[in-house]
Order: structure tokens, then C-alpha cells, then sequence
């Protein structure tokens, strides 16, 4: 089994969805291919946080027993319904107009906590894969200090021309680029340096297509900003001061 085809059953092997020869061969792969395991232990994760988010409330005792009154037995014949004076008719629609906004709110909260989960997610796998690359061996599948070199690498491996402009003259030289995965899907990382400094530039389709403003925050001592434009989300990672991570994002913008 190729990490591709492992990568695309990784949901269903979670939640036991596979047939048990085809759970069993991906088992064998897993155990055997650290980046696979590394995307399955992050979907557990995934999941247990969104878990946790998750607010869940207990009725009272006495609302319990209320309804249970209100019902009566339960082979007690439906009541008569009295009719319902008009004013308080109007109060029983204002009472569910203001559930029902409750409940829409309660949704967007929802929404709003997944949606930030996801950010957080994608943060840590950005960090965790900006620290694999630190390993020997893992930094660059191409190493090259020529963009024309880099950039059409990626054709046919990713779905998208990462942006790779020639920075050396800003004081970031290229140093080449490799195939990585986050989230679960192929990204293009485009590697530079300053001084000592390695800084990992991520890139993948953004479907939105909507302009975002530059994010940054600190993650494990790592700095990243991200970024989205032209359909492209990007992040930068690197344990270069802010400042100077803040300076090669706007000369990489540029670039592109």
C-alpha cells in the first residue's frame, strides 16, 4: 500500500469503516511509515478536540419532572386544548422566536469553535512539519539555489505552482523544496534561509478565493505567519525573529 492510497483511507480506517483485509494492510503501513502514523495520530487529535469543545448540558430534576406532569400517564387520553387568549398567544411566539434565535446562536458557536479547531490543527501540523524538515535528510526533495530549477518540480505532484520567486538579493537565498503533507493532503514547501536560519514556505489552494489579512503567532517557539491571496493560502515558519520573518513574507508576497 503507497502512502497516497493510505493518506485517502486514513478517515475510514479511524472509524473502522474498511474491510478487515484492507484495515489489516493498512494497519502493516502504518506501523511501518512514520508520516502516515504521524496523520492518523493527528486525526485522533482532531477529533478528541473537537470532542472536548463540545458543551453538553443536563436538564434539572425539577424541569424533569415538570414535563413528565405535563405529559401525564401514558395511556391517559390527549386533553381537551383550551383556547389561548390573544395576548398570550403573542407572548408563546415571542418565547419561540427567542428559542429559536437561541438555538441559531448556539449554532454559530458550534461553527465558530470548529472553525477554530481546524486553525489550531492546521497550526500544529504546519510546526510539526517545519520541525521533520529540520532532520537530516528530510529538508528539500529538490535542492537548488535556482527558482527555475525548484519551481517546476512540483508540476504534477501538487495541485497548484507554488510561488518560488529568487530572494537572494533580499537577503533570503532558495534553497530548494520537497513535497510534504498537511492536513492529510500533498502541500508544496518552499525552503530559504537567513544566516543560520531555515524558513519553510507552505503552500495549497485556498477554494474560498477570498483576500485575508496576514495572520502571525508563535507556536513551540516557532514564529508563522500565514496569509491568503489568489486562491493560494501560505504559511511561514521559522525560528527567525519576527521582524526579519516579517520582512522575507512581504519580499515573498512581492516576489510572487
Amino acid at each position: 500500500m503507497t502512502c497516497a492510497i493510505a493518506t485517502e483511507r486514513l478517515d475510514a480506517y479511524r472509524d473502522r469503516e474498511l474491510e478487515d483485509d484492507e484495515a489489516e494492510q493498512l494497519r502493516r503501513h502504518v506501523d511501518q511509515c512514520a508520516e502516515c502514523a504521524s496523520r492518523l495520530a493527528e486525526l485522533a487529535r482532531q477529533s478528541t478536540r473537537l470532542r472536548d469543545a463540545l458543551v453538553r448540558y443536563s436538564a434539572p430534576d425539577t424541569l424533569r419532572a415538570r414535563i413528565r406532569s405535563a405529559l401525564g400517564p401514558a395511556d391517559a387520553a390527549p386533553p381537551v386544548r383550551p383556547a389561548v387568549p390573544r395576548r398570550q398567544a403573542e407572548w408563546m411566539r415571542l418565547a419561540a422566536a427567542v428559542l429559536v434565535t437561541a438555538i441559531v446562536s448556539g449554532g454559530g458557536a458550534y461553527l465558530a469553535a470548529r472553525q477554530e479547531l481546524t486553525a489550531r490543527s492546521t497550526t500544529d501540523a504546519v510546526v510539526s512539519a517545519h520541525v521533520r524538515s529540520l532532520m537530516p535528510g528530510h529538508l528539500t526533495d529538490v535542492a537548488s539555489t535556482e527558482h527555475h530549477s525548484v519551481k517546476p518540480w512540483f508540476n504534477g505532484r501538487v495541485d497548484l505552482s507554488p510561488g518560488v520567486p529568487d530572494l537572494a538579493a533580499s537577503g533570503f537565498p532558495l534553497v530548494g523544496g520537497r513535497l510534504d503533507y498537511i492536513g492529510g493532503r500533498p502541500v508544496a514547501a518552499v525552503v530559504y534561509a537567513r544566516r543560520q536560519h531555515l524558513i519553510n514556505v507552505f503552500s495549497w489552494p485556498d477554494g474560498s478565493g477570498r483576500l485575508t489579512p496576514t495572520v502571525t503567532r508563535t507556536e513551540r517557539g516557532y514564529h508563522i505567519i500565514r496569509w491568503s491571496a489568489a486562491g493560494v493560502e501560505t504559511w511561514a515558519v521559522s525560528d527567525l525573529n519576527p521582524a526579519e520573518l516579517r520582512q522575507f513574507t512581504a519580499a515573498f508576497a512581492a516576489g510572487r
